[in-house]
């Protein structure tokens, strides 16, 4: 019998990146809500359900070193429970959140194994990295983000994710093979930067909470492939409307007053589970993965302390700088070329001469041929191979009569022509769409080194 796929949700899903709610590919089936207890019937249909924790916000009057010092105690016991006796493999960034976890693990004397990545032809961030690692006498691998990767871990990468999460952004299938050759378990930084930063940007503080989710979770182009989806299949009203409604449904569920915070369990609750979790199956498939920003008692304690005080990263900053000073002085990659020091001073005209040397620097290497890459579709999409690859799967018959020739003619059309970084996520979702369909029918699409070798044989 043919599953009735729930057109609204992939709908959602193309807009967002991520499935909302309950949501799957499937009328038929639904997904389990985080921080609940189920009980199921041997049908797996729910029995019983307890919720376990609920977001609050009831923040405690205490100083900024309370907040500090509880911050330091709790974060470093939960990465020792964690982490116990085992070897720790720590992917680092040039951001805040792994290089918090290096310093607990270094305070810890934890046995560590750490690495980064970089993309071909683009910002050296394992450099920071590797600076890091220095600091905390920790090992360190550098990797890099290939070009044109992904046409050889697609099938496995779609096997592992189950097309939940689009394939361009986690570059972990890249280096895959060299992470399961290190020996120990992930040690992950994910959600640090949402926990502790404002719920709301300072540019944002005069929109509605409908308003201030709507902006944070549509992507670019998101919402003209959602619309033209809808549309092609001639669902009833308005994508726009519709997905509105669901929002708003979700942040009426939630019982805090303060924005900030009820924006910050609006992510926790439903973003991090369906797009950021989703992701963390790439690590589980090369080892056991450890994330302590999830942990319960994090989260209770976010809930309890001032937002002035988790705006702006500072807790994480005056962590850094207190149990290791030399990890605070490498530089910050959103603040280069400052460390946690002098990161204030990254304003007009004292960063000039930095921009301007880097402007310059790219124009050269244009000017050579040397495209400067940001963003790992660049190196999955551009060129006549990735072409190849990526036109055997959007154009693959049945695929087209499922979505409609004309919404991936369009989308495609615009990514050549018009707005590559504008439409890269509407062909990323399309491709997405495609593996999944492929996967649902049974079907498997020829690679182009498989049709190379085909023809080859042939001759």
């Amino acid at each position: 019998m043919e599953r009735a796929i729930d057109r609204k949700a992939i709908c959602i899903f193309a807009a967002t990146g991520f499935f909302l709610e309950a949501d799957t590919f499937y009328t038929d089936e639904q997904v389990l809500q985080p921080g609940t207890k189920y009980v199921l019937d041997a049908d797996g249909q729910i029995k019983e359900q307890t919720v376990n924790f609920k977001w609050f916000h009831k923040p405690r009057d205490i100083s900024f070193q309370t907040a500090l010092d509880e911050f330091t105690d709790l974060f470093e016991t939960i990465v020792q429970e964690q982490t116990g006796s085992n070897p720790v493999i720590l992917p680092l960034s040039g951001g805040l959140d792994s290089r918090s976890q290096a310093v607990a693990l270094k305070h810890m004397g934890a046995d560590v194994h750490s690495y980064s990545y970089s993309f071909v032809g683009g910002f050296k961030e394992h450099k920071i990295s590797e600076h890091i690692a220095k600091a905390c006498a920790f090992p360190f691998t550098a990797l890099q983000i290939p070009t044109g990767y992904l046409w050889d871990v697609l099938d496995g990468a779609a096997d592992i994710n189950k097309c939940y999460s689009e394939f361009t952004h986690p570059r972990q299938m890249a280096v895959l093979e060299n992470l399961k050759q290190i020996p120990g378990e992930f040690s992950l930084g994910h959600w640090g930067d949402v926990f502790f930063d404002r719920g709301i940007a300072k540019q944002d503080a005069h929109l509605s909470e409908l308003g201030l989710i709507y902006k944070k979770v549509i992507k670019k182009s998101g919402l003209a492939l959602a619309s033209a989806l809808w549309q092609s299949w001639d669902l009833e009203g308005d994508f726009e409307a519709y997905l509105k409604s669901r929002i708003q449904e979700l942040l009426h569920q939630i019982p805090i007053a303060d924005t900030g915070a009820k924006i910050r369990a609006f992510k926790s609750l439903y973003w991090a589970p369906r797009w950021t979790s989703v992701s963390l199956s790439f690590f589980e498939a090369a080892h056991p993965v450890n994330v302590p920003y999830y942990d319960d008692k994090m989260c209770k304690f976010i809930c309890e302390v001032p937002e002035a005080y988790l705006a702006d990263r500072q807790l994480q900053i005056a962590y850094i700088k207190n149990r290791n000073p030399k990890a605070a002085r490498i530089p910050w990659q959103g603040q280069m070329p400052y460390n946690l020091y002098t990161y204030q001073n990254n304003k007009s005209p004292n960063n000039l001469p930095y921009r301007i040397r880097t402007k310059l620097k790219r124009e050269i290497e244009a000017l050579l041929g040397k495209k400067y890459i940001q963003r790992n579709w660049e190196l999955q999409f551009l060129g006549t191979k990735n072409e190849t690859h990526l036109k055997r799967y959007l154009n693959e018959p049945s695929f087209l009569d499922f979505v409609g020739m004309d919404v991936v003619t369009n989308m495609y059309d615009k990514f050549k022509h018009d707005d590559p970084v504008f439409y890269s996520h509407a062909v990323s979702m399309l491709l997405t769409l495609a593996v999944w369909y492929q996967k649902k029918e049974g079907s498997k699409i020829t690679t182009y080194k498989e049709n190379l070798k085909r023809d080859f044989e042939s001759h």
